[in-house]
């Protein structure tokens, strides 16, 4: 398993430098955002987890949920370059990579083609209300979201790092939209859900957004500081058993009696969660433990952050649908069904 020491020749006084900054920055982002959104405190930690670990985050909540406001106030106390994309049924995937154009030069007359970048070339990219284009253009977001390019009329663009995507959709609007292809999904490290507010957090947003002043947001870090805690995290240890549990919560989501599903997940579900997310489970949950304040993974957070990440991973048969049984109903199950070893 990753240690410290394995993962980089860093100094360990460099080390518990970049650790204290962490802390810091984190504790500093968390303050800035809580300046314009109000509540939703496991959805903002969700996020900050993906950026954390370089992934990509499923914002899926009701309108009015302050989804695409979450998503601008993280790249403003990002420092990051931030764009969007409002994603209808007529979008093609030319409108997201960008496209090449023909220009004539004036002394010339000579013609060159010449590539104008899409929204996809920036750090943040918000795929608003994502499920309303064709999986045509969803797809045009799959390579850079595994890749970090572009491949343009047969020419290959890098996309600058840090690059998050933030997608948004709604979940009771289902009249116009295309269900995200399962490979799409897949890249997304967690699925998370926005859901309304409490009465007094409601009345907190209500006298924030009536005044005569806008709260707003400070930078507090920046594009090349974010890459340093991604391999900071990455450094991070995790003890061979709870990396097991990991992956024995992933395997024990597949119906198959070759790993030893149980019996509800043999009854109700179609296909498990892929190999990537035992590495989210992972890579999760060494940001959410250094997030705590501990310089190790423990079970606990492995737990917490099973529900996120599988929820988009495991797909329900017919039965599951007949018996009105949902995914999130299922992974808390397997999470009793598994509980941590003792000691």
């Amino acid at each position: 398993m990753s240690t410290f020491a394995s993962a980089s020749v860093t100094e360990p006084i460099d080390v518990r430098a970049r650790l204290r900054r962490f802390q810091d920055a984190h504790t500093a982002i968390r303050q800035e955002i809580g300046k314009v959104i109000v509540g939703q405190d496991e959805v903002i930690e969700h996020v900050l987890i993906s950026l954390f670990v370089g992934g990509h985050c499923l914002l899926t909540g009701l309108p009015g949920t302050a989804k695409t406001l979450l998503v601008r106030t993280l790249a403003r106390t990002l420092g990051l370059k931030f764009s969007r994309i409002q994603f209808t049924p007529d979008l093609m995937p030319s409108d997201i990579t960008g496209t090449d154009i023909i220009e004539e030069d004036p002394a010339t007359g000579r013609r060159t083609w010449r590539f104008v970048p899409g929204p996809i070339f920036s750090n943040v990219l918000l795929a608003d209300e994502i499920n309303r284009t064709p999986p045509k253009t969803q797809s045009a977001l799959l390579e850079a979201m595994q890749e970090l390019s572009c491949t343009v009329r047969g020419n290959y663009y890098r996309i600058e790092a840090p690059f998050f995507v933030l997608a948004t959709q709604n979940p009771i609007e289902l009249e116009g939209t295309y269900p995200l292809p399962e490979a799409q999904l897949d890249r997304f490290l967690f699925n998370t859900v926005l859901d309304y507010l409490t009465a007094d957090d409601e009345l907190k947003v209500v006298d924030l957004t009536t005044g005569t002043t806008a709260a707003e947001a400070n930078v507090i870090t920046n594009g090349e500081e974010m890459l340093e805690f991604q391999q900071l995290v990455r450094m991070t240890p995790i003890a061979e058993p709870v990396a097991r549990y990991a992956v024995d919560l992933v395997r024990a989501s597949r119906p198959t009696k070759a790993v030893g599903a149980p019996d509800f997940i043999n009854k109700y579900v179609n296909f498990g969660a892929s190999v990537r997310a035992a590495q989210f489970l992972v890579l999760g949950g060494k940001v959410r433990a250094l997030m705590k304040g501990r310089h190790h993974v423990s079970y606990e957070d492995i737990r917490a952050l099973a529900l996120p990440i599988l929820r988009h991973r495991v797909l329900l048969n017919f039965h599951a649908e007949s018996d009105r049984v949902t995914t999130d109903d299922l992974i808390r199950r397997l999470l009793e069904h598994l509980p941590p070893p003792r000691g």
